[in-house]
């Protein structure tokens, strides 16, 4: 019996249309850092014809990390767009990073894209960014093929790495392929579905060969292909009917319900080969094209701004009014270069469109297809396409109309800094090369913030990592010819109320003429621990005893406060301001008369609120060999650290474990020389927690003494 939700689904996915969209997929490749992704992306372009010699990551440098730093560095810093087509399929592929402190580029990456390619190493299997990665696309509802990279690496168990998909990711994993060998004797893979072995010849391994599974193997792939079936028949009754009654499954019903179930994010499909070597990369295209989504099989809605931003369905085909969102800015020479998605309509060089944000009309004068640093001008571009165009001024978010729309399109998550630094010129006349340069980062990076000292006049940065804050000065000094003196990182504390606390506070002033009259009365609270929003209001007041036009400016005079606590000058999160009274005077009462009250009513209650600073707390994984297991999880201790888990994969240890990130500072240095260069870590912000007494007591007494100074 076929429940009514498969039959939706049968109706929505099993439609095969005749439109060019139904051929067209934009798709992400994402992972957690070392896993390969951009040397996969090499072979992608290789086999589609893109380009016509592989490069490698570490030397020559892959095409799609075109930056000098991320040849020298040997990782993915900014993520690249380009094109390619494979069989019938035209597909835009963007390759992100994979280092969490560049995470935004995944974001708003995976915003605007139909599908995505998750990336997993096959000795280390599910790693701490693959969790991010992950989190990023479920956010977002991307469906995902999963492919089990390096299996030529000594260690490689594509069996630990899909049991970590479902323990870890909490996917439905679905294995279509086995590997024939691992390590050195990696030779091919088994095609599941067709039942054969594919091996990959030639000097880049570019002619697929199908061959007789071999016969050691024989009895592994019945087993497997078997399990592979009894996963797929619990989202199919058809399938589960031809089942029960053990006949063949038909190859093509084998496709449609792998199609309808990862379309429907029900499971994801996995893949095995290795990049590096150059195997199992044109079946997971063939998959891509076979399995991934085209735009017509996305439900997209915008906020209609001009009807109460009630939300409107996309109409991506006929002859629409265009609908484009810039996801991405890249500031060049010759003027801003704007990386849009659209979602309707047709987009025509020389043209005006709106910025629905600013109500603007910008006319697109250069319209670009982009093949990383390279660049092709095109005429027009239509629905579902990404493209670039150049010299519009507009931020990253921002939605770009046709004549006879003005819609938003739901933007991106952004996390919030977690460290700062300040920053100067090593010679005044290098001030504007670096306010330039500063105001082009902020501009296009918005986990990259900039602000100003009132004191002391310093410029600040602020940034997801220290490797974020040294990218974007790295790029400074070498792409605007600035020397830079670089002060000491700053972990961004919050102060937050460790009790309730009520308040009863009256401001009135009278200086001839009409005075000032506010009265509040009310709690303040500290906000449970796992809280989403920093600050939250609930009005109380009944009977009118503050009019209600007076209560938003409450509201207002409370979170002017939460900027500079009086601890030590940090920002304030973690309050709840509970307005149950209050009175006011026909004459004197007024919005500012309010707004003074309620920051005063702040600032006198905080303060009997015994506060307490809250530290960054961050998430750190360490991947060593086995040997220096001890000495990295005796230093991660002493750094204040709490360790979570540990794992052993062959030779290698993961360790997991929570640490502020105050004692995080030059970690990369220290775990070098702890492990003989041989560790390598990633960390991420988790949650802000409560500083010991006698470490806030000497961050407050540091706060007063650089108070003093100045």
């Amino acid at each position: 019996m076929i429940t009514l939700t498969q039959k939706q689904k049968k109706q929505r996915f099993d439609i095969m249309s005749d439109s060019p969209l139904a051929l067209l997929r934009n798709v992400g490749i994402s992972a957690h850092i070392d896993s390969g992704k951009t040397t996969l992306t090499e072979r992608i372009l290789f086999y589609a014809g893109r380009i016509h010699k592989i490069q490698e990551v570490r030397g020559e440098g892959a095409k799609m990390d075109h930056m000098e730093l991320e040849k020298e560095r040997g990782i993915t810093i900014t993520s690249a767009a380009t094109q390619v087509k494979w069989r019938d399929n035209t597909i835009n592929i963007i390759d992100t990073p994979g280092h969490v402190d560049f995470t935004v580029e995944v974001e708003r990456s995976l915003r605007v894209l139909d599908g995505a390619i998750l990336v997993l190493c096959g000795v280390a299997g599910v790693q701490s960014q693959s969790i991010t990665v992950d989190r990023q696309m479920k956010r977002y509802g991307v469906p995902r093929i999963c492919f089990i990279n390096k299996l030529d690496r000594a260690g490689a168990d594509p069996v630990n790495v899909i049991k970590g998909l479902e323990e870890k990711l909490g996917l439905t994993a679905i294995q279509l392929q086995l590997p024939i060998g691992l390590g050195n004797d990696l030779n091919g893979v088994v095609d599941l579905i067709q039942m054969k072995a594919a091996y990959f010849d030639g000097d880049n391994g570019e002619k697929v060969r199908w061959e007789a599974i071999p016969a050691d193997m024989a009895e592994e792939a019945k087993s497997a292909r078997t399990g592979m079936l009894d996963a797929l028949s619990l989202f199919d009754d058809d399938m589960l009917e031809l089942m029960l009654e053990e006949q063949e499954v038909p190859e093509e019903m084998i496709h449609r319900v792998l199609r309808r179930g990862t379309l429907a994010n029900d499971f994801a499909p996995v893949l095995m080969g290795s990049a590096y070597k150059n195997k199992g990369v044109q079946l997971l295209l063939d998959a891509m094209t076979r399995y991934l989504p085209s735009p017509l099989d996305r439900d997209m809605h915008a906020l209609d701004i001009d009807n109460a931003e009630a939300k409107t369905p996309i109409k991506l085909e006929g002859d629409q009014p265009l609908v484009c969102l810039a996801f991405k800015l890249v500031d060049e020479t010759f003027g801003q270069l704007t990386y849009m998605r659209i979602y309707q309509g047709k987009m025509l060089r020389g043209e005006r469109y709106k910025n629905s944000r600013d109500g603007k009309m910008y006319r697109f004068g250069r319209i670009l297809r982009m093949h990383a640093d390279d660049r092709e001008e095109i005429e027009s571009a239509s629905a579902g396409d990404i493209v670039a165009v150049v010299g519009i001024d507009c931020v990253s978010g921002d939605t770009f109309c046709g004549a006879g729309v003005n819609y938003s399109m739901e933007s991106m998550h952004v996390m919030d800094p977690v460290i700062s630094l300040s920053i100067a010129p090593a010679s005044t006349k290098d001030r504007d090369k670096m306010a330039k340069a500063l105001n082009r980062f902020a501009k296009e990076d918005p986990t990259f913030r900039l602000s100003s000292d009132e004191e002391t006049g310093d410029t600040i940065i602020s940034g997801m990592g220290e490797l974020h804050l040294d990218v974007y000065c790295e790029r400074i000094r070498r792409e605007y010819k600035c020397e830079l003196i670089v002060g000491q990182p700053r972990v961004s504390y919050r102060e937050t109320p460790s009790i309730s606390v009520k308040y009863d506070y009256k401001h009135k002033k009278q200086t001839g003429g009409s005075g000032q009259y506010a009265h509040v009365v009310g709690t303040m609270e500290p906000l449970p621990e796992g809280f989403e929003e920093p600050y939250e209001f609930e009005n109380k007041v009944f009977g009118g005893r503050i009019p209600t036009e007076y209560i938003p400016s409450v509201d207002k005079g409370f979170k002017q406060c939460m900027k500079k606590g009086p601890v030590a000058g940090y920002e304030i999160i973690g309050v709840k301001m509970i307005l149950e009274d209050g009175s006011s005077h026909a004459v004197d009462s007024s919005d500012m008369a309010f707004q003074i009250c309620a920051r005063d009513a702040f600032k006198e209650t905080f303060l009997k609120s015994k506060p307490v600073l809250l530290e960054p707390i961050m998430k750190v994984d360490v991947e060593t060999p086995n040997e220096f297991q001890g000495s990295i999880i005796g230093d991660l201790s002493s750094r204040r650290g709490m360790v979570q888990q540990t794992e052993s994969s062959g030779p290698l240890t993961l360790i997991v474990a929570h640490v502020p990130l105050s004692s995080m500072f030059g970690y990369a240095t220290d775990v070098r020389s702890m492990s003989q260069g041989k560790a390598t870590f990633t960390m991420e912000f988790e949650s802000y927690k409560r500083v010991p007494k006698t470490i806030q007591e000497e961050i407050i007494a540091a706060a007063k003494a650089a108070e003093a100074k100045k």
